[in-house]
């Protein structure tokens, strides 16, 4: 679906933000793997000069990711972002919303990711890790007692989500580009996320943005802004990090993971024992979520018929190849099927060529 040339009832959201209706234009923003749009909204004789609109496609967004449910009463990027305003978060401002239409006005936070500043300030990747996560750990710390009902309590991640995303890497990054498993080796690959799943699941809990990763943090000046929190959720405590530090987008050395995974948890004031907990956990948590994202660029792919985030892929499997090494024999038969199935893995993965009619950067 393309970007239709103008959100609908979008000017009555701007007389709720501004009390008027100055004279406006629109300019639609790229979009990325979500079901919303975005367009940025130049203002005359206002203040604020710009805004941006995000505008939900009709009806309920059904999920394809699992872990579905009955809809919220209320759109969770506006209520997970006024919980995390209230505790200090930095995230963008509202200066609209009509739910009933799926419009909201936001504050315009410009262009630049944190993606976009690594690459420009390359000799600074240490230091802007360290703000990254000194970030997230204040975040986690605000977000520890979150009152019951509130929307990240409502849902979590259990064995099943875990399960489902393993399997939807199974259905997409590997038997969709690499062929199907033969009955001995699903019977191999099931044994080995079936214990990954569970051991997640068990692991202790906390708030889980789900997607802190550098294309979701914006920089306003020299601060960071938290965006794309609508899906936060209960998970291991390690999930946020594994994204920040794991990025498919972008190649972190070993070292630096190791060192920012220590700050972490030095700011988050965990022992000795609970340090080398969290590092196992992170580890672990990184093959899932990495497993998982692979899956998930061939889905949009073949699926939503996007095809800018194959590059990605062998990323994805590098991470996961990494954190099996971390391991050591504990995913070991997991380790050995995927060097069996996938030419080239860990480290010398190709992309996987595009579905026939992919067309990148569609917002839909």
């Amino acid at each position: 679906m393309s970007i239709p040339a103008n959100p609908p009832h979008v000017v009555p959201a701007i007389g709720q933000a501004l009390g008027r209706v100055p004279a406006h234009r629109l300019e639609p923003m790229v979009g990325q793997a979500s079901a919303r749009a975005y367009w940025r909204l130049h203002l005359e004789d206002a203040e604020p000069a710009t805004l941006v609109v995000m505008a939900l496609p009709p009806g309920p967004v059904a999920s394809d990711e699992g872990g579905g449910g009955d809809a919220p009463a209320e759109l969770p990027f506006l209520s997970v972002g006024r919980l995390l305003a209230e505790r200090g978060v930095r995230v963008p401002r509202v200066y609209a919303d009509d739910p009933e239409h799926g419009v909201v006005l936001l504050e315009d936070l410009g262009d630049e990711t944190f993606e976009a500043r690594l690459l420009a300030q390359p000799e600074r990747t240490s230091q802007l890790y360290e703000q990254a996560v000194d970030t997230l750990a204040a975040l986690h710390a605000a977000c520890e007692d979150l009152p019951e009902g509130a929307a990240p309590t409502t849902k979590r991640f259990d064995e099943a989500l875990f399960r489902w995303e393993l399997d939807h890497f199974r259905e997409w990054g590997l038997e969709e580009i690499h062929g199907a498993l033969s009955e001995g080796q699903r019977a191999r690959f099931d044994g080995s996320v079936d214990a990954l799943a569970m051991q997640l699941a068990a692991a202790a809990t906390g708030f889980v943005h789900r997607d802190y990763q550098s294309r979701n943090l914006m920089w306003k000046a020299d601060e960071l802004v938290v965006i794309d929190f609508q899906d936060a959720l209960q998970g291991p405590r390690p999930y946020d990090l594994v994204a920040l530090l794991c990025d498919s987008y972008v190649d972190l050395p070993v070292g630096l993971q190791d060192a920012m995974i220590v700050r972490y948890c030095v700011a988050r004031g965990f022992d000795a024992r609970a340090t080398e907990l969290f590092r196992t956990t992170f580890w672990r948590q990184a093959v899932q979520r990495k497993l998982k994202d692979a899956g998930r660029f061939v889905y949009i792919d073949r699926v939503r018929g996007n095809a800018s985030f194959l590059p990605s892929y062998a990323p994805s499997l590098r991470y996961v190849g990494r954190a099996l090494g971390k391991l050591g024999s504990e995913l070991a038969e997991l380790g050995s099927l995927l060097e069996a199935k996938i030419p080239g893995f860990p480290d010398e993965v190709a992309q996987p060529p595009a579905a026939t009619g992919s067309a990148p950067d569609r917002a839909f």
